[in-house]
């Protein structure tokens, strides 16, 4: 298995930026979610369960499996772009692979490569619970970079 790439940011204050986005998401405040850490192109965003989260059989629901591993794959991305950037998702491909069935989700998201207008990046989501730490879905995304339109 390859080792995973070290990256400059292109912004000294990206983790700062980086929080500032994450919280100026309605979404992500909605439904609970942290941002646990940012590193240059890697993310670590983690969701407690809420039964309102889940679907009829009290797994954590695909979308909002989805949404997360969009979220860490996407802040790990903004984290190495220039201060004046946005991100913004292109495509993601998610494949879930155990229901999400446990206490808390964790997301981490890590950048593949990070080109000027295209970034590519993979989440790996897990589930901890009772049955310990599994691992129920993989993304893989493109993100383009949306240069002059950052955070306000």
């Amino acid at each position: 298995m390859a080792t995973a790439p070290i990256f400059t940011p292109r912004d000294p204050n990206f983790a700062v930026r980086v929080r500032a986005s994450f919280d100026a998401q309605p979404l992500m405040g909605f439904i609970g979610a942290v941002l646990v850490s940012v590193e240059p192109g890697r993310c670590v965003i983690e969701l407690p369960y809420r039964p309102e989260l889940a679907q009829q059989n009290g797994f954590f629901h695909g979308g909002i499996v989805g949404t997360l591993a969009d979220n860490a794959g996407g802040f790990a991305a903004y984290s190495l772009m220039a201060p004046e950037a946005g991100v913004l998702t292109v495509e993601y491909k998610l494949n879930l692979m155990a229901p999400a069935k446990g206490e808390r989700l964790v997301a981490e998201g890590a950048v593949l490569r990070s080109g000027r207008n295209l970034v590519v990046s993979r989440a790996e989501v897990y589930v901890l619970g009772e049955a310990g730490k599994i691992h129920c879905a993989t993304m893989q995304q493109t993100l383009m970079t949306m240069h002059g339109k950052g955070v306000a």
